[in-house]
């Protein structure tokens, strides 16, 4: 299994070349935009260098990974189905509806699968609770509270913070996920979302919102809340987190992605220290990415799913700047 990667812009791929590996795929090369950046992390990372897109698709493929800035995702992504490639390609799916929407279109067009990077579908804490659910052994859910907080990412990648190239803030970062899990454990869609979002983190330093919270209200009438804020300091023992918390008609349950972790006092990686002991959902994605070109198989989380999810924190987003709730169309 060949697989070629688009970019070494968004941070997840540092973990996703090992991902790869331990699945049984060669990764053949990596090609950026910023040759520099894309050059330094093959360098870092042990994959050839390749001078162009063209070249890289050129190669025996059988998939690529997009990990690209999310403006460029719509032209990586129709270039990867024009060469009739599967794709994985980054969260959101895009920083437009517009563009989101075509990027999944040319996928079906060119008859190529298309995954969303949706990791929590694989996290085995996230998929208990979906078992609980599917099981009837909660009830009816009837209300949700999730969060999605991290730190600041300027220092990890810093066009986070450039709306032209991300599409805002922690809105457009993190609300996907939640909204994907929350999508995914209901059956349902949402029809409303409200936001209110501010800057009073990191005001000093970024222009995009930095603070958020979402309501969401699905058609069945279940409503839920998620924190998307950047409101972890720089020197917390991890990146962020995600935790949902569901109340339903015969109980509730509260599930944490990142909790299997050890604490560490005064090591070598600050005065504290969270080591990860459990399992990598990042794996099961690759894993299921890896399967489905293999296997010829539909994925477990697809490009449809990505686009309803970004349609979400699009939503998200209008209503923040209109101030009022924002009512959402029907799934295409």
């Amino acid at each position: 299994m060949r697989i070629g990667l688009l970019s070494a812009a968004h941070l997840h791929v540092d973990a996703y070349v090992a991902n790869l590996r331990a699945a049984g795929a060669e990764v053949v090369g990596l090609t950026d935009d910023d040759p520099g950046r894309g050059r330094a992390w093959c360098t870092a990372h042990g994959v050839p260098w390749v001078d162009s897109t063209d070249e890289l698709l050129s190669r025996d493929l059988d998939g690529v990974v997009v990990c690209s800035e999310t403006a460029a995702h719509r032209r990586d992504v129709e270039g990867v189905a024009a060469a009739g490639l599967g794709v994985l390609c980054e969260k959101p799916l895009a920083t437009t509806e517009d563009d989101a929407k075509a990027l999944v279109a040319a996928c079906e067009r060119a008859g190529v699968p298309l995954l969303t990077a949706f990791p929590m579908r694989y996290s085995p804490p996230m998929r208990e609770v979906a078992d609980l659910l599917g099981a009837g052994v909660l009830g009816e859910v009837q209300a949700a509270m999730g969060t999605n907080q991290g730190e600041l990412p300027m220092r990890h990648r810093a066009w986070f913070v450039e709306p032209t190239r991300s599409g805002g803030g922690a809105l457009m970062d993190h609300v996907v996920h939640l909204a994907d899990v929350l999508r995914w454990y209901l059956d349902d869609e949402v029809v409303e979302v409200y936001a209110a979002t501010n800057r009073l983190l990191h005001a000093p330093t970024v222009t995009v919102e930095t603070g958020g919270v979402v309501l969401l209200t699905f058609a069945s009438g279940v409503f839920a809340s998620i924190d998307c804020s950047w409101s972890k300091p720089d020197v917390y023992p991890t990146w962020g987190g995600l935790r949902l918390d569901l109340v339903a008609s015969e109980g509730v349950v509260g599930v944490d992605a990142f909790a299997q972790r050890l604490t560490v006092h005064g090591g070598s990686d600050g005065p504290l220290a969270w080591p990860e002991w459990g399992s990598d959902a990042n794996q099961g994605l690759i894993d299921d990415f890896v399967g489905v070109l293999r296997e010829e198989r539909p994925p477990a989380v697809t490009g449809h799913d990505g686009l309803a999810a970004t349609r979400v924190a699009l939503a998200a987003a209008r209503s923040a700047e209109l101030g009022t709730p924002v009512a959402l169309d029907p799934a295409p």
